[in-house]
């Protein structure tokens, strides 16, 4: 399984989470098998352009992910990674190696509506 943390530079296992799925400056990608991460690459994020959300979720489909785990997101990327069957976990703050324990624990839940950011809803 691939997943994905918007990360703070530079990311990797070490780095911090970012607070927000659309800001982040980079991705920290994971491969997780028998519960252990196997490989951590890094790629940065895409231009974040007002109305322009599926660029960086058709970005990390085209990486293969399947999860991402968010602290913060905004309606249509959510919206975005459920139209694409990518799973998007909330509560993910702290470092990448922290965060990737927190999913493997059972210690994140499935983002909805209650995990938001403000943004319209329309």
């Amino acid at each position: 399984m691939r997943i994905a943390i918007p990360s703070m530079p530079p990311g990797g296992v070490e780095a911090l989470s970012s607070p927000h799925f659309g800001h982040c400056e980079l991705y920290t990608l994971a491969d997780i098998a028998d519960g252990k991460i196997q490989k951590i690459c890094v790629i940065d994020n895409m231009p974040h352009v007002q109305g322009g959300c599926m660029a960086p979720v058709n970005y990390l489909k085209s990486h293969d992910v399947e999860a991402v785990l968010v602290g913060g997101i905004g309606f249509r990327p959510l919206m975005g990674f459920k139209e694409v069957g990518i799973d998007v976990y909330a509560g993910a703050a702290g470092t990448i190696d922290f965060v990737v324990t927190q999913f493997l624990e059972g210690n994140l839940n499935i983002a909805g509506d209650q995990d938001v950011c403000g943004q319209s809803r329309q």
